[in-house]
């Protein structure tokens, strides 16, 4: 009988595809440097809070003077012609015209608090811990990729829900336990973000929304705010004239005038909506539904999506008789008193799941370590490395020197795989956390070119794979489905296989017998929905093994 562990988090989709790299990254692409933000916030709540104190003492000075002078003007100054006859009343009047009230006009104390509250904010952005804007529109694109990845609703998205449209209903795939709600600013950046990147399809939707919030708010604006309703409603106009909704454009532009009349720009777009109109009336069986941008790679990218919003269930025409799970000890003397449960999950590729290869404690432990050596992801362009917008994620690389638990890990992975893993027949660990909606598109561990940066060990291709889940449990989905893993069955289909525990480890061969790389091995990591995504690689590579596939579903094989 196949037995099946579910998990918290995912791993990886394996899948037949090839995709094209992007760009960007730096705080974004690390949920621990999102989760070091924090403190930053605080050091400028800290300065907030004296500017407001300051400004508060400063405010209470001027009511003081308000006070005083209302009240001179209603019980002197009101009362006999005889109170200006007093020198000391009359000199007072004149002292405060000539000189208190351009003190107080002219007082530069508002000014020093302002500076002090800039210079504050100075400091922090000096010590480089601020985002820039590079990370502002990476979290928007992060916001986007949930909303495509796991077909969210933008409603349900601003009101803090992360909801599907199942049977014309909404469903919640996940209820966190702390919610925000978004503003109209918020969508209007997001929105921004996509209207810059010509992508209406998306801009249309979060625009729409904040339109709706700003209009609820009575269109007031705040201090804190980068977009107003007007702006909104033109960035909205706009968007809706490149999907072809023209009528649309043409009454989000004619409100925008009612509170701009005088904008000349939306006046001739006025103008060359209504010709537009005029000239080409709309049909009424014309589909003005938004479209999702196109892709040389759709039948990939819905495979892809497909898998990653299943629940982590495998069906059941998909078992195999043939996948086991046992206490797995590779006839190693060093296993023999403490085996470790081992599940097989596909025979090609081969792939295994070990369960509780590492402790709690050990889990936290390389986490601490790889937070000072976090950098951005890079993926091999040509000869080189270059970071890739289809990898969202920082990483760091440990050396067995750095601690003894990462030569401990080492030792145990040769335990179970008989492989050699010593530098530089395999590569140092390689320990990764992923950013807000931090994902890893398609891909081969194995290098696919002679040119790859992978081949200057000279040590040969990887052949194998040993990914350990490192990932702190933060939240987990009502289907605990946050981090899935897939591989392909046949050479046209993929399915969903089982889903791994914390402290988990998957292997897997790269590469067939012959050298060869093995195509059904292509995978990805799905954007991480809600968690704290970590997880460590060790590539493990041709030259330096005996080659014996002693892990090898058939021992007589």
């Amino acid at each position: 009988m196949l037995y099946y562990f579910k998990s918290i988090y995912s791993a990886c989709v394996i899948i037949r595809v090839i995709l094209m790299p992007l760009s960007f990254g730096e705080m974004y692409t690390s949920l621990l440097n999102v989760k070091q933000a924090i403190n930053v916030e605080r050091q400028l709540i800290d300065h907030l809070e004296t500017y407001i104190e300051h400004e508060s003492e400063r405010l209470e000075d001027i009511k003081r003077f308000y006070a005083k002078v209302s009240d001179l003007h209603s019980e002197v100054y009101s009362g006999p012609s005889a109170a200006m006859a007093n020198p000391l009343v009359a000199f007072t009047l004149i002292k405060r015209l000539q000189s208190e009230w351009l003190n107080l006009i002219y007082s530069d104390e508002a000014q020093e608090n302002t500076q002090d509250f800039r210079s504050g904010y100075e400091e922090v952005e000096k010590e480089g811990s601020l985002p820039k804007l590079e990370d502002l529109q990476g979290a928007a694109k992060g916001l986007m990729r949930l909303q495509d990845v796991y077909a969210l609703q933008v409603g349900g998205l601003v009101r803090g829900h992360f909801q599907r449209i199942t049977d014309g209903n909404p469903i919640d795939i996940y209820s966190p336990t702390v919610s925000v709600h978004l503003s109209g600013d918020d969508c209007f950046l997001v929105g921004k973000v996509a209207y810059e990147l010509e992508d209406y399809y998306h801009s249309v939707q979060w625009l729409e929304e904040s339109v709706r919030l700003f209009r609820g708010a009575g269109g007031e604006w705040s201090p804190e705010n980068e977009g107003t309703l007007e702006d909104a409603l033109d960035h909205l106009a706009f968007s809706h004239f490149k999907t072809g909704n023209i009528s649309y454009a043409l009454s989000l532009s004619q409100e925008l005038l009612n509170h701009d009349p005088m904008n000349g720009r939306v006046l001739k777009n006025v103008q060359k909506y209504e010709r537009l109109l005029v000239d080409s009336p709309p049909l009424l069986s014309t589909d003005t539904g938004l479209k999702r941008p196109n892709t040389t790679y759709l039948r990939t990218r819905n495979t892809y999506e497909r898998l990653c919003r299943t629940q982590g269930t495998q069906p059941t025409h998909y078992e195999n008789p043939r996948l086991f799970c046992d206490y797995f000890n590779n006839d190693s003397p060093g296993l023999l008193l403490q085996p470790i449960r081992r599940e097989v999950l596909s025979l090609q590729p081969y792939v295994v799941l070990y369960h509780s290869f590492i402790t709690d404690s050990e889990a936290e432990s390389i986490r601490e370590l790889a937070q000072t050596g976090l950098r951005r992801s890079v993926v091999a362009s040509g000869e080189e490395q270059a970071t890739a917008e289809y990898r969202i994620s920082k990483s760091a690389w440990l050396k067995e020197t750095a601690h003894p638990i990462i030569g401990r890990l080492d030792q145990r992975i040769t335990l179970l795989t008989s492989l050699n893993v010593q530098p530089p027949y395999a590569e140092y660990l390689q320990v990764v956390n992923y950013g807000i909606g931090g994902h890893y598109e398609p891909h081969f561990d194995h290098a696919t070119s002679a040119s790859s940066p992978l081949f200057r060990l000279n040590t040969g291709n990887r052949v194998a794979t040993f990914m350990i889940y490192v990932s702190m449990i933060v939240a987990h989905t009502k289907s605990r489905h946050d981090l899935k893993c897939f591989f392909p069955m046949f050479f046209s289909e993929t399915f969903p296989l089982s889903l791994v525990f914390q402290n988990a480890a998957l292997f897997w061969w790269n590469l067939h017998r012959n050298g060869q790389g093995d195509g059904d091995t292509l995978h990805a990591g799905c954007p991480v929905l809600v968690g704290d995504k970590w997880v460590a690689n060790k590539w493990i590579h041709e030259y330096g093994q005996e080659f014996q596939r002693r892990c090898s579903p058939n021992p007589e094989e």
